[in-house]
């Protein structure tokens, strides 16, 4: 990308960015080399020639960044040439795109140097997409999808399958910090706090339950964490309470409903409000579902 937009420069102004190498060839070659020595059986030799591989591949990026900040740097004394409208536009456009990516390249190239020389494989704050810079790896712990990458989205979901409330999360909060919230949310939109609160044992805390009822809430449905009291075995056996947790099971079935029909699956707008914006837009057609079935009429089978 770097490499592209340094190419519409060169071809607009002709002067500013002139002599510029293109390394797109020899970043090929170095993902190659990498490839090749991640499939290798021999460890210690796959160890090694993935380090090298990847220094390689590292000079490479910073000698096209080197590039990168010298263009912008002969962009900020002004054109050397005059330049057309059309052309002013491109190289406007593509000085926009460079002042965007150089901090996030810096990013990529400090977080892969922490990772192949030091072996920090939890580098802070890692970037994970230069299209979508916000994208977070999520793991969930499944067997087919073990890391998945996005956003984490909380659904807040009433009776009778509507969506009365979602969030989408910069950063991915702890769920126990969502469970009050929710029933604030609730209390707001309905004018009273709800009869019954469901959610996984994730949510749970003895603070969580605590204030829930202090909210209002009669009956808390939330699985309780680690060794259960007598008091919380008998809880969790009684029939509100299973009845509850097949009511969170519920839940989880729209979640898988709105990703395959109404689209949450894979957001097409970019950017944290494009995010935003593309959720809502499915929790509108659930609910405009949910309204269209609701009294729709069995057909009658003919005898």
């Amino acid at each position: 990308m770097l490499t592209r937009a340094l190419q519409q420069i060169e071809q607009a102004t002709g002067v500013v960015g002139h002599k510029l190498r293109n390394r797109k060839r020899a970043t090929i070659r170095r993902v190659l080399e990498i490839s090749r020595a991640a499939r290798s059986r021999k460890l210690k030799v796959s160890r090694a020639r993935l380090q090298a591989g990847y220094r390689r591949l590292l000079a490479v990026v910073r000698a096209t960044v080197h590039d990168a900040e010298r263009v912008m740097a002969e962009l900020a004394e002004g054109p050397r040439v005059a330049i057309g409208q059309r052309a002013s536009k491109m190289v406007t456009r593509a000085q926009a795109q460079l002042a965007q990516l150089l901090p996030l390249v810096q990013r990529v190239i400090a977080q892969t140097q922490a990772r192949i020389s030091g072996g920090d494989t939890h580098y802070h704050d890692k970037v994970f997409s230069l299209f979508e810079p916000h994208t977070e790896a999520i793991r969930k712990g499944k067997a087919s999808k073990p890391t998945e990458f996005g956003q984490l989205v909380k659904l807040q979901e009433a009776e009778h399958q509507f969506v009365v409330d979602y969030q989408v999360y910069p950063r991915r909060p702890d769920d126990r910090s969502l469970a009050i919230p929710s029933v604030e949310t609730h209390q707001r939109i309905f004018g009273r706090p709800p009869y019954l609160l469901a959610a996984d044992r994730g949510f749970w805390s003895p603070r969580n339950k605590q204030v829930a009822h202090s909210a209002g809430v009669t009956k808390v449905c939330i699985p309780a964490v680690g060794k259960l009291s007598a008091a919380q075995r008998a809880e969790q056996h009684q029939r509100w309470f299973r009845c509850g947790q097949r009511l969170r099971a519920g839940c989880e079935g729209r979640i898988s409903v709105m990703k395959r029909r109404d689209g949450l699956a894979r957001c097409r707008y970019r950017g944290p409000h494009g995010m935003q914006r593309w959720v809502g837009w499915g929790v509108v057609s659930n609910n405009l579902w949910v309204l269209i079935t609701a009294d729709r009429p069995q057909r009658k089978q003919l005898p």
